[in-house]
Protein backbone atom coordinates (compact mmCIF):
# COMPACT_ATOMS: atom_id res chain seq x y z
CA UNK A 1 0.00 0.00 0.00
CA UNK A 2 2.86 2.36 0.96
CA UNK A 3 4.64 1.48 -2.26
CA UNK A 4 1.64 2.60 -4.33
CA UNK A 5 1.50 5.91 -2.42
CA UNK A 6 5.17 6.68 -3.16
CA UNK A 7 4.61 5.91 -6.80
CA UNK A 8 1.68 8.37 -7.04
CA UNK A 9 3.70 11.16 -5.41
CA UNK A 10 6.53 10.61 -7.87
CA UNK A 11 4.09 10.87 -10.79
CA UNK A 12 2.70 14.22 -9.50
CA UNK A 13 6.20 15.67 -9.20
CA UNK A 14 7.04 14.61 -12.75
CA UNK A 15 3.80 16.29 -14.02
CA UNK A 16 4.62 19.58 -12.23
CA UNK A 17 8.14 19.61 -13.63
CA UNK A 18 6.85 19.06 -17.16
CA UNK A 19 4.33 21.95 -16.79
CA UNK A 20 7.03 24.32 -15.56
CA UNK A 21 9.21 23.41 -18.49
CA UNK A 22 6.44 23.94 -21.02
CA UNK A 23 5.35 27.36 -19.66
CA UNK A 24 8.70 28.70 -18.59
CA UNK A 25 8.57 31.82 -20.88
CA UNK A 26 5.12 32.85 -19.61
CA UNK A 27 6.21 32.43 -16.02
CA UNK A 28 9.23 34.65 -16.66
CA UNK A 29 6.95 37.46 -17.98
CA UNK A 30 4.66 37.19 -14.97
CA UNK A 31 7.59 37.31 -12.57
CA UNK A 32 9.08 40.34 -14.36
CA UNK A 33 5.76 42.22 -14.26
CA UNK A 34 5.40 41.42 -10.58
CA UNK A 35 8.92 42.68 -9.98
CA UNK A 36 8.19 46.00 -11.80
CA UNK A 37 5.03 46.56 -9.78
CA UNK A 38 6.88 45.94 -6.55
CA UNK A 39 9.60 48.38 -7.62
CA UNK A 40 6.97 51.12 -8.46
CA UNK A 41 5.23 50.53 -5.16
CA UNK A 42 8.54 51.08 -3.43
CA UNK A 43 9.54 54.25 -5.37
CA UNK A 44 6.19 56.14 -5.54
CA UNK A 45 6.29 57.37 -1.92
CA UNK A 46 9.71 58.89 -2.66
CA UNK A 47 8.43 61.00 -5.66
CA UNK A 48 7.63 64.71 -4.80
CA UNK A 49 3.90 65.55 -4.39
CA UNK A 50 4.11 68.34 -7.00
CA UNK A 51 4.57 65.73 -9.71
CA UNK A 52 1.28 64.25 -10.95
CA UNK A 53 -0.24 62.81 -14.08
CA UNK A 54 -3.84 63.99 -14.53
CA UNK A 55 -6.62 62.49 -16.62
CA UNK A 56 -6.45 65.46 -18.97
CA UNK A 57 -2.74 64.78 -19.57
CA UNK A 58 -3.54 61.21 -20.45
CA UNK A 59 -6.34 62.31 -22.85
CA UNK A 60 -3.93 64.77 -24.48
CA UNK A 61 -1.32 62.06 -25.03
CA UNK A 62 -3.90 59.67 -26.43
CA UNK A 63 -5.32 62.34 -28.76
CA UNK A 64 -1.82 63.11 -30.06
CA UNK A 65 -1.27 59.43 -30.80
CA UNK A 66 -4.67 59.04 -32.51
CA UNK A 67 -4.12 62.20 -34.56
CA UNK A 68 -0.74 60.90 -35.69
CA UNK A 69 -2.27 57.58 -36.64
CA UNK A 70 -5.04 59.26 -38.65
CA UNK A 71 -2.53 61.33 -40.63
CA UNK A 72 -0.37 58.29 -41.34
CA UNK A 73 -3.41 56.30 -42.50
CA UNK A 74 -4.53 59.01 -44.98
CA UNK A 75 -3.93 58.07 -48.57
CA UNK A 76 -3.17 61.64 -49.73
CA UNK A 77 -1.84 64.55 -47.69
CA UNK A 78 -2.10 68.19 -48.81
CA UNK A 79 1.29 69.66 -47.97
CA UNK A 80 0.49 73.25 -48.96
CA UNK A 81 -3.22 74.12 -48.56
CA UNK A 82 -4.44 76.70 -51.08
CA UNK A 83 -4.59 80.23 -49.76
CA UNK A 84 -7.95 81.98 -49.63
CA UNK A 85 -8.47 84.73 -52.15
CA UNK A 86 -9.36 87.12 -49.36
CA UNK A 87 -6.56 86.08 -47.00
CA UNK A 88 -3.34 87.95 -47.74
CA UNK A 89 -1.18 86.36 -45.06
CA UNK A 90 1.54 88.59 -43.63
CA UNK A 91 4.40 87.59 -41.36
CA UNK A 92 4.26 89.04 -37.88
CA UNK A 93 6.32 92.13 -37.05
CA UNK A 94 10.02 91.41 -36.53
CA UNK A 95 11.10 93.20 -33.38
CA UNK A 96 14.71 93.24 -34.65
CA UNK A 97 13.85 95.42 -37.68
CA UNK A 98 16.72 97.82 -38.20
CA UNK A 99 15.79 101.53 -38.33
CA UNK A 100 16.20 103.24 -41.68
CA UNK A 101 17.58 106.76 -41.31
CA UNK A 102 16.61 106.63 -37.67
CA UNK A 103 12.99 105.61 -38.38
CA UNK A 104 11.64 102.21 -37.39
CA UNK A 105 8.87 100.98 -39.67
CA UNK A 106 5.99 99.36 -37.80
CA UNK A 107 3.46 97.04 -39.45
CA UNK A 108 -0.16 96.21 -38.64
CA UNK A 109 -1.67 92.85 -39.48
CA UNK A 110 -5.42 92.28 -39.39
CA UNK A 111 -6.96 88.93 -38.50
CA UNK A 112 -10.60 87.87 -38.75
CA UNK A 113 -13.62 90.14 -39.13
CA UNK A 114 -15.46 92.30 -36.60
CA UNK A 115 -18.59 92.27 -38.81
CA UNK A 116 -19.57 90.67 -42.11
CA UNK A 117 -19.00 92.58 -45.32
CA UNK A 118 -22.55 91.77 -46.47
CA UNK A 119 -25.42 89.75 -45.00
CA UNK A 120 -27.92 88.81 -47.70
CA UNK A 121 -31.62 88.63 -46.97
CA UNK A 122 -32.94 88.39 -50.53
CA UNK A 123 -32.90 89.89 -54.01
CA UNK A 124 -35.79 90.68 -56.35
CA UNK A 125 -36.27 91.66 -59.96
CA UNK A 126 -37.36 95.29 -60.22
CA UNK A 127 -37.97 95.49 -63.98
CA UNK A 128 -36.76 94.15 -67.30
CA UNK A 129 -33.22 95.43 -66.60
CA UNK A 130 -33.06 96.08 -62.85
CA UNK A 131 -32.83 94.24 -59.55
CA UNK A 132 -32.84 95.11 -55.84
CA UNK A 133 -30.61 93.35 -53.31
CA UNK A 134 -31.56 93.69 -49.63
CA UNK A 135 -29.20 92.94 -46.78
CA UNK A 136 -27.01 94.18 -43.94
CA UNK A 137 -23.47 95.45 -43.82
CA UNK A 138 -21.05 96.78 -41.23
CA UNK A 139 -22.22 100.19 -40.02
CA UNK A 140 -18.70 101.62 -39.35
CA UNK A 141 -17.60 100.36 -42.76
CA UNK A 142 -20.22 102.53 -44.48
CA UNK A 143 -19.75 105.53 -42.18
CA UNK A 144 -15.97 105.76 -42.28
CA UNK A 145 -14.94 103.90 -45.44
CA UNK A 146 -16.01 103.65 -49.06
CA UNK A 147 -17.40 100.18 -49.83
CA UNK A 148 -18.78 99.67 -53.30
CA UNK A 149 -20.86 97.15 -55.22
CA UNK A 150 -20.91 95.79 -58.74
CA UNK A 151 -23.62 93.62 -60.24
CA UNK A 152 -23.01 90.88 -62.79
CA UNK A 153 -25.56 88.85 -64.71
CA UNK A 154 -24.35 85.37 -65.71
CA UNK A 155 -26.66 83.71 -68.26
CA UNK A 156 -27.44 80.04 -67.85
CA UNK A 157 -26.64 79.67 -71.55
CA UNK A 158 -22.85 79.96 -71.56
CA UNK A 159 -22.83 81.14 -75.16
CA UNK A 160 -24.45 84.43 -74.04
CA UNK A 161 -22.28 87.25 -72.76
CA UNK A 162 -22.02 88.24 -69.14
CA UNK A 163 -23.15 91.78 -68.27
CA UNK A 164 -21.58 94.00 -65.60
CA UNK A 165 -22.82 97.26 -64.08
CA UNK A 166 -22.16 99.39 -61.03
CA UNK A 167 -24.58 98.95 -58.16
CA UNK A 168 -26.09 101.93 -56.35
CA UNK A 169 -26.25 101.51 -52.58
CA UNK A 170 -29.08 103.06 -50.58
CA UNK A 171 -28.69 103.37 -46.79
CA UNK A 172 -32.18 103.50 -45.36
CA UNK A 173 -31.71 103.57 -41.58
CA UNK A 174 -31.46 107.38 -41.18
CA UNK A 175 -28.39 106.95 -38.96
CA UNK A 176 -30.08 104.50 -36.56
CA UNK A 177 -27.85 101.52 -37.39
CA UNK A 178 -25.87 99.68 -34.73
CA UNK A 179 -23.17 97.08 -35.54
CA UNK A 180 -25.02 96.53 -38.83
CA UNK A 181 -26.89 98.89 -41.11
CA UNK A 182 -29.44 98.09 -43.80
CA UNK A 183 -28.24 98.32 -47.40
CA UNK A 184 -30.41 98.18 -50.50
CA UNK A 185 -28.31 97.77 -53.64
CA UNK A 186 -30.00 98.81 -56.87
CA UNK A 187 -28.62 96.97 -59.89
CA UNK A 188 -29.77 98.78 -63.02
CA UNK A 189 -28.23 97.56 -66.27
CA UNK A 190 -28.14 99.70 -69.45
CA UNK A 191 -31.59 100.57 -70.76
CA UNK A 192 -30.81 98.86 -74.05
CA UNK A 193 -30.27 95.56 -72.25
CA UNK A 194 -33.11 93.26 -71.25
CA UNK A 195 -31.75 90.85 -68.69
CA UNK A 196 -32.64 87.26 -69.50
CA UNK A 197 -34.62 88.27 -72.63
CA UNK A 198 -35.23 84.70 -73.79
CA UNK A 199 -36.28 83.63 -70.28
CA UNK A 200 -33.54 81.01 -70.42
CA UNK A 201 -32.36 81.59 -66.85
CA UNK A 202 -29.26 82.91 -65.16
CA UNK A 203 -27.69 84.12 -61.92
CA UNK A 204 -27.15 87.60 -60.52
CA UNK A 205 -23.83 88.08 -58.70
CA UNK A 206 -23.15 90.91 -56.28
CA UNK A 207 -19.47 91.85 -55.97
CA UNK A 208 -19.07 93.62 -52.61
CA UNK A 209 -15.79 95.40 -51.89
CA UNK A 210 -14.73 96.88 -48.56
CA UNK A 211 -12.93 99.93 -49.93
CA UNK A 212 -9.62 98.91 -48.36
CA UNK A 213 -6.90 100.96 -50.10
CA UNK A 214 -4.20 98.38 -49.37
CA UNK A 215 -6.00 95.23 -50.46
CA UNK A 216 -8.67 94.46 -53.01
CA UNK A 217 -11.01 92.44 -50.80
CA UNK A 218 -14.08 91.44 -52.80
CA UNK A 219 -16.83 89.00 -51.93
CA UNK A 220 -18.74 87.63 -54.92
CA UNK A 221 -22.20 86.62 -53.75
CA UNK A 222 -24.85 84.78 -55.84
CA UNK A 223 -27.94 86.72 -54.77
CA UNK A 224 -30.61 85.60 -57.24
CA UNK A 225 -31.08 82.67 -59.62
CA UNK A 226 -33.78 82.63 -62.28
CA UNK A 227 -34.68 79.27 -63.77
CA UNK A 228 -35.91 78.82 -67.32
CA UNK A 229 -39.31 80.39 -68.09
CA UNK A 230 -39.67 81.67 -64.51
CA UNK A 231 -39.98 85.40 -65.26
CA UNK A 232 -43.33 87.01 -66.07
CA UNK A 233 -42.24 90.09 -68.01
CA UNK A 234 -45.84 91.34 -68.25
CA UNK A 235 -45.56 92.43 -64.59
CA UNK A 236 -43.16 95.18 -65.58
CA UNK A 237 -45.38 96.99 -68.08
CA UNK A 238 -46.43 100.53 -67.19
CA UNK A 239 -50.14 99.71 -66.99
CA UNK A 240 -49.80 96.37 -65.20
CA UNK A 241 -50.80 97.81 -61.78
CA UNK A 242 -54.45 97.50 -62.83
CA UNK A 243 -53.99 93.73 -62.62
CA UNK A 244 -52.37 93.77 -59.17
CA UNK A 245 -53.30 90.87 -56.90
CA UNK A 246 -53.99 93.16 -53.95
CA UNK A 247 -55.34 96.67 -53.66
CA UNK A 248 -53.79 97.14 -50.21
CA UNK A 249 -50.94 95.27 -48.58
CA UNK A 250 -49.69 95.72 -45.03
CA UNK A 251 -45.93 95.34 -44.40
CA UNK A 252 -45.31 94.90 -40.71
CA UNK A 253 -42.10 95.61 -38.84
CA UNK A 254 -40.34 93.03 -36.66
CA UNK A 255 -42.65 91.66 -33.94
CA UNK A 256 -40.78 90.92 -30.72
CA UNK A 257 -41.39 90.68 -26.99
CA UNK A 258 -44.32 89.23 -25.05
CA UNK A 259 -47.29 90.34 -27.16
CA UNK A 260 -50.88 90.23 -25.94
CA UNK A 261 -52.98 87.72 -27.94
CA UNK A 262 -56.15 89.73 -27.26
CA UNK A 263 -54.68 93.00 -28.53
CA UNK A 264 -53.37 91.23 -31.67
CA UNK A 265 -56.81 89.68 -32.16
CA UNK A 266 -58.48 93.12 -32.04
CA UNK A 267 -55.92 94.69 -34.37
CA UNK A 268 -56.07 92.05 -37.10
CA UNK A 269 -59.86 91.73 -37.30
CA UNK A 270 -60.26 95.52 -37.31
CA UNK A 271 -57.93 95.97 -40.27
CA UNK A 272 -59.15 92.94 -42.23
CA UNK A 273 -62.57 94.58 -42.12
CA UNK A 274 -61.17 98.07 -42.76
CA UNK A 275 -59.11 97.26 -45.89
CA UNK A 276 -61.57 94.86 -47.46
CA UNK A 277 -61.35 91.60 -49.38
CA UNK A 278 -58.53 92.65 -51.73
CA UNK A 279 -56.03 93.20 -48.93
CA UNK A 280 -53.28 91.13 -47.36
CA UNK A 281 -51.17 91.36 -44.19
CA UNK A 282 -47.52 90.33 -43.97
CA UNK A 283 -46.23 89.89 -40.42
CA UNK A 284 -42.62 89.26 -39.39
CA UNK A 285 -41.92 87.15 -36.31
CA UNK A 286 -38.76 88.24 -34.47
CA UNK A 287 -39.79 86.30 -31.36
CA UNK A 288 -43.10 88.05 -30.66
CA UNK A 289 -45.50 85.54 -32.19
CA UNK A 290 -45.93 83.02 -29.40
CA UNK A 291 -48.17 79.96 -29.68
CA UNK A 292 -51.07 81.94 -28.19
CA UNK A 293 -50.60 84.81 -30.63
CA UNK A 294 -50.32 82.37 -33.53
CA UNK A 295 -53.66 80.81 -32.55
CA UNK A 296 -55.22 84.26 -32.97
CA UNK A 297 -53.69 84.65 -36.44
CA UNK A 298 -54.36 81.09 -37.59
CA UNK A 299 -57.99 81.59 -38.76
CA UNK A 300 -56.91 84.50 -40.96
CA UNK A 301 -53.93 82.56 -42.29
CA UNK A 302 -56.29 79.76 -43.29
CA UNK A 303 -58.46 82.31 -45.13
CA UNK A 304 -55.42 83.60 -47.03
CA UNK A 305 -55.57 87.05 -45.46
CA UNK A 306 -52.36 86.86 -43.41
CA UNK A 307 -48.80 85.62 -44.06
CA UNK A 308 -46.21 85.12 -41.31
CA UNK A 309 -42.44 85.19 -41.92
CA UNK A 310 -40.11 83.72 -39.29
CA UNK A 311 -37.17 86.14 -39.14
CA UNK A 312 -35.70 85.09 -35.78
CA UNK A 313 -32.36 84.21 -37.38
CA UNK A 314 -31.66 87.90 -38.01
CA UNK A 315 -31.12 88.31 -34.25
CA UNK A 316 -27.54 87.13 -34.88
CA UNK A 317 -26.84 90.49 -36.51
CA UNK A 318 -27.15 93.49 -34.22
CA UNK A 319 -29.18 96.08 -36.11
CA UNK A 320 -31.64 98.77 -35.08
CA UNK A 321 -34.89 97.41 -33.55
CA UNK A 322 -34.45 93.83 -34.74
CA UNK A 323 -33.32 95.03 -38.19
CA UNK A 324 -36.73 96.50 -38.98
CA UNK A 325 -35.35 98.68 -41.79
CA UNK A 326 -34.16 95.56 -43.60
CA UNK A 327 -37.47 93.79 -42.96
CA UNK A 328 -39.71 96.55 -44.37
CA UNK A 329 -37.47 96.91 -47.44
CA UNK A 330 -37.59 93.20 -48.10
CA UNK A 331 -41.38 93.31 -47.85
CA UNK A 332 -41.56 96.32 -50.17
CA UNK A 333 -39.58 94.62 -52.94
CA UNK A 334 -41.14 91.19 -52.45
CA UNK A 335 -44.63 92.58 -53.07
CA UNK A 336 -43.71 95.58 -55.20
CA UNK A 337 -45.56 94.31 -58.26
CA UNK A 338 -48.38 92.58 -56.40
CA UNK A 339 -50.08 95.54 -54.68
CA UNK A 340 -51.36 98.98 -55.67
CA UNK A 341 -50.68 100.45 -52.24
CA UNK A 342 -48.45 99.27 -49.37
CA UNK A 343 -49.06 100.54 -45.81
CA UNK A 344 -46.44 100.77 -43.07
CA UNK A 345 -47.54 101.11 -39.44
CA UNK A 346 -47.38 99.15 -36.17
CA UNK A 347 -49.66 96.64 -34.44
CA UNK A 348 -50.61 99.11 -31.71
CA UNK A 349 -51.91 101.58 -34.33
CA UNK A 350 -55.37 101.61 -35.93
CA UNK A 351 -55.94 103.38 -39.27
CA UNK A 352 -59.22 105.28 -39.57
CA UNK A 353 -61.12 107.25 -42.22
CA UNK A 354 -64.18 109.45 -41.55
CA UNK A 355 -67.59 107.79 -41.46
CA UNK A 356 -68.71 109.33 -44.75
CA UNK A 357 -65.58 108.08 -46.50
CA UNK A 358 -64.20 104.65 -47.35
CA UNK A 359 -60.63 103.51 -47.77
CA UNK A 360 -61.26 103.10 -51.50
CA UNK A 361 -62.54 106.68 -51.93
CA UNK A 362 -59.64 108.12 -49.93
CA UNK A 363 -57.02 106.22 -51.92
CA UNK A 364 -58.63 107.24 -55.18
CA UNK A 365 -58.31 110.90 -54.14
CA UNK A 366 -54.60 110.41 -53.40
CA UNK A 367 -53.61 108.38 -56.47
CA UNK A 368 -51.57 111.25 -57.98
CA UNK A 369 -49.09 110.92 -55.11
CA UNK A 370 -46.47 108.22 -54.79
CA UNK A 371 -46.55 108.55 -51.00
CA UNK A 372 -48.65 110.15 -48.29
CA UNK A 373 -48.12 110.36 -44.54
CA UNK A 374 -50.75 109.69 -41.88
CA UNK A 375 -51.26 111.88 -38.81
CA UNK A 376 -51.14 110.29 -35.35
CA UNK A 377 -53.91 110.47 -32.74
CA UNK A 378 -52.14 109.52 -29.47
CA UNK A 379 -54.36 107.58 -27.07
CA UNK A 380 -53.74 106.65 -23.43
CA UNK A 381 -52.95 102.97 -22.93
CA UNK A 382 -53.99 102.91 -19.24
CA UNK A 383 -56.92 105.34 -18.79
CA UNK A 384 -60.35 103.88 -19.59
CA UNK A 385 -63.81 105.38 -20.00
CA UNK A 386 -66.31 103.85 -17.57
CA UNK A 387 -69.54 105.26 -19.01
CA UNK A 388 -71.13 101.80 -19.06
CA UNK A 389 -70.11 100.96 -15.51
CA UNK A 390 -66.93 99.16 -14.36
CA UNK A 391 -68.26 95.62 -14.92
CA UNK A 392 -69.18 96.20 -18.56
CA UNK A 393 -66.09 98.33 -19.17
CA UNK A 394 -63.71 95.49 -18.37
CA UNK A 395 -65.49 93.19 -20.83
CA UNK A 396 -64.99 95.57 -23.75
CA UNK A 397 -62.13 95.38 -26.24
CA UNK A 398 -59.05 97.53 -25.77
CA UNK A 399 -59.78 100.12 -28.45
CA UNK A 400 -63.34 100.49 -27.09
CA UNK A 401 -62.45 101.35 -23.49
CA UNK A 402 -59.13 103.16 -24.06
CA UNK A 403 -61.00 106.25 -25.16
CA UNK A 404 -58.95 109.17 -23.84
CA UNK A 405 -56.84 111.07 -26.36
CA UNK A 406 -53.69 112.96 -25.43
CA UNK A 407 -54.10 116.65 -26.43
CA UNK A 408 -50.82 117.99 -25.12
CA UNK A 409 -49.27 120.35 -27.68
CA UNK A 410 -45.94 119.12 -29.01
CA UNK A 411 -43.81 120.31 -31.96
CA UNK A 412 -44.41 117.09 -33.93
CA UNK A 413 -45.51 113.49 -33.58
CA UNK A 414 -44.38 110.45 -35.52
CA UNK A 415 -46.29 109.71 -38.68
CA UNK A 416 -46.83 106.51 -40.63
CA UNK A 417 -47.36 106.25 -44.35
CA UNK A 418 -48.45 104.43 -47.48
CA UNK A 419 -46.77 104.24 -50.90
CA UNK A 420 -47.45 103.17 -54.45
CA UNK A 421 -44.64 100.59 -54.45
CA UNK A 422 -43.75 100.69 -58.15
CA UNK A 423 -42.47 104.22 -57.63
CA UNK A 424 -40.32 103.41 -54.58
CA UNK A 425 -36.73 102.13 -54.57
CA UNK A 426 -36.20 101.86 -50.80
CA UNK A 427 -38.16 102.75 -47.70
CA UNK A 428 -37.94 103.54 -44.00
CA UNK A 429 -40.09 103.18 -40.90
CA UNK A 430 -41.85 106.56 -40.95
CA UNK A 431 -41.59 107.41 -44.66
CA UNK A 432 -39.58 106.79 -47.82
CA UNK A 433 -36.90 109.15 -49.07
CA UNK A 434 -36.09 107.17 -52.21
CA UNK A 435 -38.98 107.40 -54.65
CA UNK A 436 -40.23 108.92 -57.86
CA UNK A 437 -43.18 111.30 -57.71
CA UNK A 438 -44.77 113.50 -55.06
CA UNK A 439 -45.35 113.05 -51.32
CA UNK A 440 -48.47 114.43 -49.60
CA UNK A 441 -48.27 115.46 -45.92
CA UNK A 442 -51.68 117.02 -45.29
CA UNK A 443 -54.05 114.07 -45.41
CA UNK A 444 -55.30 114.46 -41.81
CA UNK A 445 -58.79 115.35 -43.03
CA UNK A 446 -58.92 112.12 -45.04
CA UNK A 447 -57.10 109.51 -42.98
CA UNK A 448 -55.56 109.23 -39.48
CA UNK A 449 -54.31 106.56 -37.12
CA UNK A 450 -55.02 106.04 -33.42
CA UNK A 451 -51.91 105.04 -31.47
CA UNK A 452 -52.25 102.99 -28.24
CA UNK A 453 -48.57 103.10 -27.35
CA UNK A 454 -47.33 100.07 -25.40
CA UNK A 455 -50.74 98.40 -25.13
CA UNK A 456 -49.70 95.49 -27.37
CA UNK A 457 -47.04 94.33 -24.91
CA UNK A 458 -49.25 94.29 -21.79
CA UNK A 459 -50.33 90.77 -20.85
CA UNK A 460 -52.97 92.06 -18.44
CA UNK A 461 -56.11 94.17 -18.28
CA UNK A 462 -55.08 97.57 -19.75
CA UNK A 463 -57.41 99.69 -17.59
CA UNK A 464 -55.39 101.01 -14.64
CA UNK A 465 -57.69 104.00 -13.99
CA UNK A 466 -61.37 104.57 -14.76
CA UNK A 467 -62.92 107.98 -15.49
CA UNK A 468 -66.35 109.18 -16.58
CA UNK A 469 -65.49 112.74 -17.66
CA UNK A 470 -65.08 114.32 -21.07
CA UNK A 471 -61.89 116.18 -20.05
CA UNK A 472 -59.33 115.07 -17.50
CA UNK A 473 -55.78 115.83 -16.42
CA UNK A 474 -53.73 112.76 -15.53
CA UNK A 475 -50.07 112.93 -14.51
CA UNK A 476 -50.06 116.62 -15.52
CA UNK A 477 -51.13 115.67 -19.04
CA UNK A 478 -54.48 116.79 -20.55
CA UNK A 479 -56.82 114.23 -22.15
CA UNK A 480 -60.19 114.47 -23.89
CA UNK A 481 -62.78 111.76 -24.41
CA UNK A 482 -62.69 110.48 -28.02
CA UNK A 483 -65.25 107.77 -28.81
CA UNK A 484 -64.36 107.45 -32.51
CA UNK A 485 -62.94 103.93 -32.21
CA UNK A 486 -65.32 102.96 -29.41
CA UNK A 487 -68.30 103.49 -31.71
CA UNK A 488 -66.94 100.94 -34.24
CA UNK A 489 -66.47 98.14 -31.71
CA UNK A 490 -69.78 96.33 -32.21
CA UNK A 491 -69.41 96.26 -36.01
CA UNK A 492 -65.89 94.82 -35.72
CA UNK A 493 -66.98 92.06 -33.32
CA UNK A 494 -69.91 91.14 -35.56
CA UNK A 495 -67.57 90.95 -38.55
CA UNK A 496 -65.29 88.54 -36.70
CA UNK A 497 -68.14 86.18 -35.80
CA UNK A 498 -69.38 86.21 -39.38
CA UNK A 499 -65.96 85.46 -40.86
CA UNK A 500 -64.38 82.92 -38.47
CA UNK A 501 -67.08 82.07 -35.92
CA UNK A 502 -66.56 82.09 -32.16
CA UNK A 503 -63.25 80.19 -32.04
CA UNK A 504 -61.41 83.18 -30.52
CA UNK A 505 -63.94 84.11 -27.83
CA UNK A 506 -61.74 82.75 -25.01
CA UNK A 507 -58.60 84.58 -26.09
CA UNK A 508 -56.44 85.64 -23.13
CA UNK A 509 -55.03 89.05 -22.46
Amino acid sequence: MAKEKDQNTKEHKNLLISLLCNFSSELKLILMAFLVLCTLATLLPLIPSSFSISASDLRFCISRISASDSVNSTTSVVKNPPESDNADTKPPLNDKTEPLNGVTKRTFTGYGWAAYNFVLMNAYRGGVNSFAVIGLSSKPLHVYSHPSYRCEWIPLNQSDNRILTNGTKILTDWGYGRVYTTVVVNCTFPATKIINPKNSGGTLLLHATTGDSDRNLTDSIPVLTESQNSVDFSLYKDDSDSDSKFDYLYCGSSLYGNLSPQRVREWIVYHVRFFGERSHFVLHDAGGISEEVFEVLKPWIELGRVSVNDIRDQERFDGYYHNQFMIVNDCLHRYRFMAKWIFFFDVDEFVYVPVKESIDSVMESLKEYSQFTIEQMPMSSQICYSGDGPARTYRKWGFEKLAYRDVKKVPRRDRKYAVQPRNVFATGVHMSQNLLGKTYHKAEGKIRYFHYHGSISQRREPCRHLFNDTRIVFNNNPYVLDTTMRDIGLAVKTFEIRKIGDRLLRTKQ
